[in-house]
């Protein structure tokens, strides 16, 4: 089973940076992290879960929600299979859980919850003002 583990969360102030990981472990045998899309989401208390980014293997196509153009970057490192995600200029309104997600053979919207099966446990952004 696709394990993810997030780091990299914590506490800022409005404009402040952070820089989210997220390890993929547990392959099977013909898995690997290079053959999953991969994806960070974000839920804030009482707000669904919405889709920041994504990026497909090769690196290519990447998406972003339009809140975060030009401030986020998603990145990834396959021979770690390791996905980043760059947070800069943040909002109090950036404040949520952030999690990572794999398709796992999942197939739909880039930003769709429902098209990644692997998810990790979160980890708290917190910005205030």
């Amino acid at each position: 089973r696709v394990h993810l583990a997030e780091s990299g969360g914590g506490s800022v102030q409005a404009g402040g940076s952070l820089r989210l990981s997220c390890e993929g472990s547990g392959y099977s045998d013909g898995d690997s992290y290079g053959t999953h899309v991969m994806a960070w989401f974000r839920q804030a208390p009482g707000k669904e879960r919405e889709g920041v980014a994504n990026i497909s293997p090769g690196g290519s196509p990447i998406f972003y929600a339009d809140s975060v153009k030009g401030r986020f970057a998603i990145s990834q490192d396959t021979a770690k299979s390791t996905v980043y995600l760059q947070l800069n200029f943040l909002k109090p309104e950036d404040t949520a859980m952030y999690y990572c997600a794999a398709n796992c053979q999942g197939e739909g919207r880039w930003d769709a919850p429902s098209t990644y099966k692997c998810w990790g446990r979160g980890t708290q952004v917190t910005v205030s003002s």
